[in-house]
């Protein structure tokens, strides 16, 4: 039998995350970012980024 470590998600400040969203362990989702309804995020998002899908993909840069 092995071990295993289970890694945090860090959602920043500003994030707007819409229903449904699935977040996978070790992710950060960057400040000011948008994720939209029903994706599976699967790696790092991008501050000022907004993302989409399965897996979620950049789709737009938010500029402020």
């Amino acid at each position: 039998s092995g071990s295993y470590e289970c890694k945090s998600v860090v959602i920043e400040e500003n994030v707007f995350i819409g229903e449904g969203v699935r977040i996978l362990e070790g992710v950060t989702v960057g400040s000011g970012s948008v994720i939209g309804s029903g994706s599976l995020v699967v790696k790092d998002v991008a501050p000022n980024t907004v993302v989409a899908g399965v897996p979620a993909k950049k789709i737009a840069d938010i500029n402020i």
